[in-house]
């Protein structure tokens, strides 16, 4: 029975749950058409293709992932931030593997939406660098040291790739320590004066 009701929203948001289920790249329009009750054309009435609709997806998850750290990051600093975000990060991403997938995708240029949505989840990463006083260029090394840990280890685990007996999540838990002490070491480095009393 064709779905009443349909409309952008519905048809992406119906999209991201597929991306999450089969991933992305076993997204077609035809599955998503069946799974909405609906003529394979009926949709060009709400997208304009394929590759619309993945870069509609991403906007999507890009937003999606801004929400959650930035609920992660509210009224915290420094260490329970990082630690907050980066739980927030992982589970978030281990729950919408095709969505976590689709945000990852560069921001399309003239796409104001995607832009924006593609700033927002580094804003929110830059809020917690500047609790270690970072800024300029030290602020975006900090930022993508952080992505970097995360995303490694998130594409590792949700691929199957830790298999040995021991576990994860005390591998994850470490892992943001140590990132952890990296920051604050950093920026204890960084500091006024720290050169010369080292010396």
């Amino acid at each position: 029975m064709p779905r009443t009701g349909l409309n952008t929203d519905r048809v992406v948001a119906e999209a991201a749950e597929m991306a999450d289920e089969v991933g992305p790249n076993q997204l077609t329009l035809a599955a998503l058409a069946a799974r909405l009750g609906v003529r394979q054309p009926s949709l060009y009435k709400h997208i304009d293709g394929l590759d619309s609709l993945h870069q509609r997806i991403a906007v999507l998850a890009k937003n999606e992932l801004a929400d959650v750290l930035g609920r992660a990051a509210i009224g915290r600093a420094r260490a329970d931030a990082v630690v907050a975000v980066a739980h927030a990060y992982r589970a978030w991403a281990l729950e919408h593997p095709g969505r976590y997938q689709a945000a990852q995708r560069p921001p399309t240029p003239g796409d104001a939406d995607d832009e924006v949505a593609s700033t927002r989840a580094v804003q929110i990463l830059a809020a917690v660098m500047d609790g270690y006083g970072f800024d300029g260029d030290d602020a975006i090394d900090a930022i993508r040291s952080f992505r970097a840990a995360l995303h490694g280890f998130v594409a590792l685990e949700a691929s199957g790739a830790f298999a040995l007996p021991a576990s994860v999540d005390r591998s994850f838990d470490r892992l943001v320590h140590t990132v952890e002490i990296a920051l604050t070491s950093w920026s204890e480095a960084s500091e006024p004066g720290h050169e010369a009393q080292t010396r």
